[in-house]
């Protein structure tokens, strides 16, 4: 597929310039940011030519610039793929910002397939090249910093081993039996188990508080009985369809990836298998780390942040970094759920390699407390370290400095990334991902970044220009 670096002008393009359309002062700033930079295109086209072995030849794809901004625009109105598509095919003012102009705008489907070749590390140099740029232009000066984490779901039900085992039931007879309508012999010797599991799932599901201490441990004994025979058949079902052959080529591949997903989920089940069996049936408690909450988001992390509204969330941590401008300068998704004092000093160190110095500021809640992080800070010639000290009786100095009017602000100050987070999650989509793999979860988020820093450097900008105007 070619991906030409602009598309070609035509005279129904020019034709269209000439009608006076103006664009929206945010988005026109972004335009013209986009235009002043081309770096950032040159790094989406990178991944759109990726695994093409001629890139220049074939039919015409979307642009890199097309897609670029078409991200860039999807995000900054939070749409999903039907609805941007639409948007813009029947909007002047989009179809100019997007670069489409009298062109045919791609169905929604093609939008997926361009957004899915990026990758995590070109949207964390995007941003880098933002930010940098930011500093260039003198919008932001990285006098200060304030940290938090948040969290971001992934898409999926609240797990429980037997909803887990019934999604391996179902899962799995539903793949069989496409197996079964492409491969030439069929499959005949295949049990469809989907309606026992099914009820057995439902019958623990209602169960009272009473019936879960008798009854719970006979019922999950009989799903997981039927679950083990579901995984065990499959599996003779992939030993017996080895060495299967279709006439037809597009069937034949059909058949090794369908093979290829039954292996898969047969490697889940028999996770999703033991972890009911040592949690249920003997009474184990399993670690965080060796459980599973979904056979489809299998990255998917359990945190516990104190919250009272949530106790439990199901996705990933997201460390974020912001500066007293609004711009991100630092997000990083993490593993697992970490505590929020190991963030200090590698937050310094990403400060002082952006900006080549430590900021004035830094302010974080008191998650973030430890001596080692204060002695930090301190050495890293921070002027105003406004972390809160957690736990512990407070030394008389401490307490002084706590009370003071500079601590109090810095903790003002610091309030600000909840509002930016809930920006990101409310106005950027950021707070469910609905795309699936951890490397789309982590372009979810680098795009929500990229939205929120463009546009307020957008913003910044046009205030600059206000300014210069008056005093003229």
């Amino acid at each position: 597929m070619t991906r030409v670096a602009h598309p070609q002008f035509s005279f129904a393009d020019l034709e269209f310039l000439t009608q006076g359309i103006d664009l929206d002062p945010i988005l026109k700033r972004i335009s013209d940011f986009l235009d002043d930079h081309p770096k950032i295109a040159k790094r989406v086209r990178k991944d759109l030519d990726w695994g093409l072995k001629k890139p220049d030849t074939g039919r015409s794809g979307i642009a890199a610039p097309q897609v670029l901004r078409s991200l860039i625009l999807m995000r900054v109105k939070n749409w999903d793929y039907r609805e941007l598509r639409e948007r813009i095919a029947d909007g002047y003012t989009l179809r100019q910002f997007t670069g489409f102009y009298t062109q045919r705008v791609p169905k929604h489907d093609a939008f997926n397939r361009a957004f899915n070749k990026l990758r995590p590390q070109t949207m964390q140099a995007i941003n880098d090249l933002v930010l940098k740029a930011a500093v260039d232009l003198g919008v932001e000066n990285g006098k200060k910093l304030r940290v938090d984490t948040t969290v971001a779901e992934t898409d999926i039900h609240h797990p429980t081993d037997n909803t887990l085992l019934w999604d391996v039931v179902r899962v799995l007879t539903r793949l069989i039996g496409r197996l079964g309508k492409v491969v030439p012999k069929g499959i005949d010797d295949f049990a469809n188990r989907t309606r026992c599991a099914r009820r057995r799932m439902q019958e623990i599901q209602r169960m009272t508080a009473r019936q879960r201490h008798d009854q719970q441990k006979d019922k999950y004994r009989q799903l997981i009985g039927v679950t083990q025979q579901v995984v065990e058949n499959a599996r003779g079902i992939l030993e017996k369809t080895k060495d299967e052959c279709a006439l037809d080529l597009m069937d034949d591949m059909v058949i090794g990836e369908l093979r290829r997903k039954i292996d898969h989920y047969c490697q889940l089940g028999a996770r999703v298998i033991d972890q009911t069996c040592r949690r249920v049936l003997e009474g184990e408690q399993v670690p965080t780390d060796q459980k599973i909450y979904s056979i489809f988001e299998t990255h998917t992390d359990l945190i516990k942040r104190g919250k009272v509204q949530k106790p439990i969330e199901f996705g990933h941590k997201i460390f974020l970094a912001e500066s007293a401008r609004g711009l991100i300068t630092q997000y990083r998704v993490l593993e697992g759920n970490p505590s929020d004092h190991v963030h200090v000093k590698p937050s310094l160190k990403r400060h002082k390699e952006t900006f080549g110095f430590a900021p004035d500021w830094y302010s974080s809640d008191r998650g973030f407390f430890s001596d080692d992080n204060i002695k930090a800070c301190q050495e890293a010639a921070v002027k105003l370290v406004c972390i809160p000290q957690r736990g512990g009786k407070r030394t008389s100095k401490r307490e002084a400095f706590e009370k003071s009017p500079e601590f109090k602000k810095g903790q003002r100050f610091r309030a600000g990334i909840e509002g930016r987070i809930s920006v990101l999650f409310r106005g950027r989509g950021m707070k469910r991902c609905l795309a699936e793999g951890r490397e789309r979860f982590e372009v979810l988020v680098g795009t929500a970044v990229l939205a929120n820093n463009l546009m307020t450097i957008a913003h910044l900008l046009n205030q600059k220009e206000k300014r210069r105007r008056r005093a003229a």
